[in-house]
């Protein structure tokens, strides 16, 4: 807190503008002198803009900087200058490569001017009007421009970031220290001032120290880039810029000076600046400005006719329809992107739409890494589940939330057992698993982790191998992508081949398809409106988690099952089930490509008769298949809730029976009142047939028939009779008492959802509806439960 600094305060404040980011800036405000006492090598140094130095100060000239310290405390309490030495812990920087503290240098870099409203309006004003309605008063507003307003985040909320980056940037310094990377392509040369122009010897003596000029020389024709500095010794370095070999090979066409009459290329343009005593700049461009022309560069930019095999290709793929990236690359390639390609296209957007997607942690919450050996491998991924599980579930993974959790196991190399390894904490408080583990079934036989391995504390041997990572996670990628297999083989098994029927009417109301072939194009027709919205708005994982409900629970379990009594004599159903494979196979290939596109040549082998309204047009790979649509108003999306009644009216019945042992081949009759005997009707014997019932009768005006069991439906007493010969009434109360106790706490929890002024006044009105339906329904469960109770007696 600043109370507790303060208690280390001495009343005096240190300003070393060249030394310390922050006091730069004081120094920038305050037009304090800018003083460099350390040389490139970190030594105290006289050369790089310190010169008032004092005898006492000469002492330390050529010391490193920790020696200097030392020196410098010790010089302090010998003059009886230094008051007190206290311990004081606090935050410094750390280079994330070598790990030490940072410490600032000024040093000459070159820069991007990217403030300039070219760049940084530029890249405001192609933001969503929407996302970001109030352009910062020193950008131009948007106009007419292409880009101008075009391109959208996804989630939205990453679009503040992005603004927020613009609003408060800073030039951008893309020069690198490094001996790797791409060197800049800029020749220098020290000249003496009298060897220069009269025009450019005076615009040098009457600047300040460190202050650009612009040298006029021999280059200045060709369009290249010049900048001087005046330095103590008034020697003026000289810069040109060679840009790429397609421009170098125009420079005569401009017009060039002294001598140059012939196109040069980029060889021999360095071979003649070398020989006029010109070298080449030793810094590399920073990474992502190399990054932000990429796109372009790799393509032909900026003259595709002069590389043939790149024409057509900047207008075929830049821009693209949407970029796919982690929030943290939004500032770093985005921004740049975004301002390099509307600045070099006359306003053209790399992309219309930003998709930032989650970030996968580990198990602990630790960001993946090499170095932490808590990564995962996609092959390992791949070999444990394979590559179609592995992309369902990481797209299942992909919500709009900002951090996604994947815990890390370990496979034993030598029994392929996976168990959850051990862990330690390293210095740098991070949870990782220890180098050696142990095969959980045998301990004897070691393996090394990949922590262990990244940290080169242990390296892997015959006898101790590395050991593969892996994750749960996956499994439901796995178990989906089986059941997806098993699921198509069983059904094809049910399918004549080579049935031409023509084509079926399914249009609602005026269709022959049956009960439940309506109802299954009905929830494919809805499952694809579902995910056309889904993928419109970048919601992986509503499309993910759609295609599971529908494949998993629609599909395997219901329709399958409802169309076994039926499918082998019904020729018509067969072809309805093979469309349905079908439109399966191309819903799920861009998330389960290898699975699909395997079983896709057998279902195309067994289509027989085509649906009216739904469209299918066929393909000789499924990668390459049409999307499947239906027409508006074709099916009846209302038997989806007379499906689901009827599903529900089936599931009690099993209960029933099920509780009372009844025997899968054993017929129940029903005693049901006339709005469930409709119902059951419309199922078409789906009812009868998956809940084994022989008979449906009235249940009006009848008398209660001996040994029936009762069940509620829908606030309705439905009895089934012929479960067993003698009724077990102390197994049918307690079946009743635990169905009225389930009621009654279903009401109270309803009930006091609805006395809740915040609930009723602040939710969703058509919420707030739905819980007084589910009351009224529960109420009248509640007295059928009841009065069946009180006829037991």
């Amino acid at each position: 807190s600043s109370d507790a600094k303060s208690q280390f305060a001495s009343g005096f404040l240190k300003v070393t503008p060249a030394h310390d980011p922050n006091d730069w800036d004081i120094g920038q405000r305050h037009d304090l002198p800018v003083v460099n006492v350390l040389g490139p090598d970190g030594s105290v140094s006289a050369d790089h803009g310190w010169e008032d130095i004092s005898d006492d100060a000469r002492q330390f000239v050529g010391m490193s900087r920790e020696d200097a310290r030392a020196a410098i405390v010790a010089w302090f309490e010998s003059n009886g200058l230094l008051e007190a030495v206290r311990p004081y812990n606090h935050s410094v920087g750390h280079s994330y490569r070598s790990h030490v503290p940072i410490e600032p240098w000024l040093s000459d870099q070159w820069y991007v001017a990217v403030t300039d409203d070219r760049l940084r309006g530029s890249a405001l004003r192609a933001l969503d009007p929407e996302q970001s309605p109030q352009l910062p008063d020193d950008v131009a507003p948007r106009s007419a421009r292409q880009g101008d307003g075009e391109m959208t985040f996804h989630p939205e909320r990453y679009a503040r970031t992005y603004h927020a980056w613009h609003d408060t940037i800073r030039d951008w310094c893309i020069s690198r220290q490094l001996w790797w990377g791409h060197q800049i392509p800029v020749w220098l040369r020290h000249r003496p001032i009298d060897d220069l122009t009269a025009e450019a010897a005076g615009a040098i003596e009457g600047a300040g120290v460190d202050e650009p000029v612009v040298v006029t020389s021999r280059w200045t024709a060709t369009g290249a880039v010049h900048h001087a500095r005046k330095t103590t010794e008034f020697e003026v370095e000289e810069a040109v810029c060679v840009p790429p070999d397609a421009t170098l090979r125009r420079l005569a066409e401009n017009g060039a000076e002294g001598g140059v009459t012939e196109p040069m290329g980029e060889a021999e343009l360095v071979a003649a600046l070398e020989a006029d005593g010109f070298e080449r700049d030793p810094d590399v461009l920073d990474t992502w400005f190399s990054s932000g022309l990429w796109p372009m560069s790799t393509m032909g930019w900026p003259y595709p006719e002069d590389y043939p095999e790149t024409v057509g290709l900047l207008e075929s793929y830049n821009p693209t329809s949407v970029l796919m990236t982690a929030r943290e690359i939004i500032t770093l390639w985005v921004s740049r992107m975004t301002m390099f390609n509307r600045y070099f296209l006359d306003g053209r957007l790399p992309f219309d739409d930003v998709f930032i997607h989650a970030m996968i942690q580990d198990g602990h919450g630790q960001k993946m890494s090499k170095s932490l050996g808590n990564g995962l491998d996609p092959r390992d991924i791949i070999h444990s589940h394979g590559a179609d599980a592995m992309r369902y579930t990481l797209v299942q993974m992909t919500t709009e939330t900002q951090d996604v959790r994947m815990p890390v196991e370990m496979v034993s190399p030598h029994t392929g057992e996976t168990f959850v390894p051990e862990y330690i904490t390293t210095k740098a408080g991070h949870v990782v698993a220890a180098p050696i583990q142990s095969t959980p079934s045998d301990p004897s036989r070691k393996m090394v982790s990949g922590y262990g391995e990244a940290s080169g504390e242990v390296q892997p041997t015959a006898e101790m191998p590395l050991a593969r990572n892996t994750s749960s996670k996956f499994d439901l990628g796995r178990n989906f992508a089986n059941k997806v297999w098993n699921a198509t083989r069983f059904a094809l098994g049910r399918i004549q081949p080579g049935i031409d029927i023509g084509e079926i009417d399914i249009t609602a109301g005026g269709g022959n398809a049956m009960f439940a072939d309506q109802w299954i194009l009905a929830r494919l027709a809805q499952t694809i409106d579902t995910i056309d919205q889904a993928l419109g708005r970048y919601q992986f994982n509503l499309y993910a988690d759609t295609l599971y409900d529908f494949i998993w629970r629609d599909v395997c379990d219901r329709y399958l099952e409802a169309v076994k009594p039926t499918i082998d004599d019904n020729p018509a159903q067969q072809a309805v089930l093979g469309a349905v494979l079908d439109s399966v196979l191309r819903l799920l290939h861009p998330v389960s490509p290898f699975v699909t596109e395997a079983l896709w040549p057998h279902v195309s082998a067994v289509r027989g008769g085509e649906l009216r309204g739904i469209a299918l047009p066929p393909s000789g790979l499924c990668a390459t298949a049409a999307w499947p649509s239906v027409e508006p108003g074709v099916v009846d999306t209302s038997i989806i809730d007379t499906f689901d009644r009827a599903d529900q009216l089936i599931g009690a019945i099993r209960n029933i029976r099920s509780s009372r042992g009844v025997k899968p081949k054993q017929l129940v009759t029903l005693h049901a009142p006339e709005a469930v005997r409709r119902l059951i009707e419309q199922s078409q014997g789906m009812v009868e047939t998956l809940a084994g019932v022989d008979e449906v009768v009235s249940a009006e005006n009848t008398e209660r028939p001996a040994g029936a069991s009762p069940l509620a439906f829908e606030g309705s007493e439905v009895l089934v009779s012929g479960l067993v010969d003698e009724l077990d009434v102390e197994a049918e109360r307690t079946r009743l008492q635990k169905l009225i106790d389930g009621k009654i706490s279903q009401i109270s929890g309803f009930e006091s959802r609805l006395a809740n002024p915040g609930y009723v006044n602040n939710a969703k009105p058509e919420l707030v509806a739905e819980t007084r339906e589910l009351l009224a329904v529960a109420r009248n469960d509640l007295a059928a439960a009841e009065a069946a109770m009180a006829a037991l007696g």
